[in-house]
């Protein structure tokens, strides 16, 4: 087909579909594809380009995870009209992303955006997103050193329908942001508080009193945390996915208490090297929608324990980790289907 021919069609394209509407075989294509993918695809034709520019679902996400020069990359962006629509940002170990470069993402449509671990992020690029983007849902911030409570209050004031909050491995960060987040945060879903060291009981006693909306919360590696918070866990009658991996201070009785959490799917109480079998069996006891559970590191733990799981969560059980519960003895592939019919995966020592 000749140059003169092919404009011909890609002008009849453009006649057919407008302006607002991408072929159906287009969208499905384009949807399944990640923006590098899709503007490398824009440069077919003019056709596909101006096509793909105008349909507006295909750039409600701005995804720069990884990449170099992440800063003046979303300037850019942010100046084109196709993402005025925006609603999440993506900037993952984004490089060279500063409190400056922040300042053009003002969107009320925006409803998320990922932070983590761009660390020349401080205080007054929270603040400003917080101030300039009211709707914003899922805030993360993973390993950054400079956001202090200052930061972390302003989004929690800030953002009124805050569902996602993810603070992992925020050092600076204290009780202080945890009294806001129970004050301000009701709504929240799922909270990350992982590594969180500067942060005790007293902080997150308040939020287990005043965010009963919890279903997922982090507490890996957050070594102040004891029974004090454990047994409060229960008034979390909505919680699915509890991480308490290295909680070294939680013992029987507030696993126990955990075990009240009825729709508790996913827990990981590797290396929380207190628990035996008898706070094994008071989790069983109420915990039948069980489907994942680390046990990993718990000498405490034997035979007996994995019984008391068989004889309460033998049917939702999918996935179980054993490895180096020294107590707990080797099995055949047979054996585990005796005892737990539906195991996908089960890790044991070797």
């Amino acid at each position: 087909m000749g140059v003169d021919a092919v404009k011909e069609v890609e002008e009849e394209e453009r006649d057919q579909w407008g302006t607002e509407v991408v072929p159906h075989v287009m969208q499905l294509v384009s949807a399944h594809l990640g923006q590098r993918d899709v503007c490398a695809l824009m440069c077919v034709s003019t056709s596909i380009c101006y096509q793909l520019t105008s349909h507006a679902p295909l750039w409600t996400v701005l995804d720069l995870r990884n990449k170099k020069n992440a800063g003046q990359a979303l300037l850019i962006a942010m100046t084109q009209k196709r993402f005025r629509n925006v609603e999440e940002i993506n900037l993952e170990f984004a490089q060279d992303v500063e409190d400056k470069h922040l300042t053009a993402i003002a969107s009320k449509s925006l409803q998320q955006i990922n932070l983590n671990a761009c660390q020349k992020v401080t205080d007054s690029g929270a603040i400003f997103i917080a101030s300039a983007n009211p709707n914003l849902k899922s805030f993360s911030i993973y390993w950054n050193l400079k956001v202090t409570d200052v930061g972390i209050e302003a989004v929690v004031r800030s953002c009124k329908n805050l569902r996602n909050l993810n603070i992992s491995g925020c050092k600076s960060v204290t009780d202080k942001s945890l009294r806001t987040i129970a004050k301000y945060g009701q709504k929240i879903q799922s909270l990350n508080l992982t590594r969180g060291v500067k942060m005790t009981d007293e902080g997150l006693v308040e939020v287990l009193d005043c965010c009963p909306e919890i279903e997922e919360l982090y507490l890996y590696a957050s070594p102040n945390f004891t029974d004090t918070s454990f047994i409060e866990l229960k008034k979390l009658s909505k919680l699915r996915l509890l991480d308490l991996c290295g909680a070294h201070l939680l013992s029987d009785e507030g696993l126990s208490a955990i075990g009240e959490c009825s729709k508790l799917e996913i827990l990981n109480l590797t290396w929380c090297v207190n628990i035996t079998d008898s706070g094994l069996q008071a989790l069983a006891v109420n915990c039948s929608h069980l489907q994942s559970l680390s046990l990993h590191g718990l000498l405490g733990v034997s035979d007996a324990g994995l019984e008391s799981l068989a004889s309460c969560c033998a049917n939702s059980l999918k996935a179980l980790d054993v490895n180096g519960c020294i107590n707990v003895k080797r099995r055949s592939k047979e054996e585990l289907r005796s005892l737990f019919p539906n195991l996908e995966v089960f890790l044991l020592h070797t």
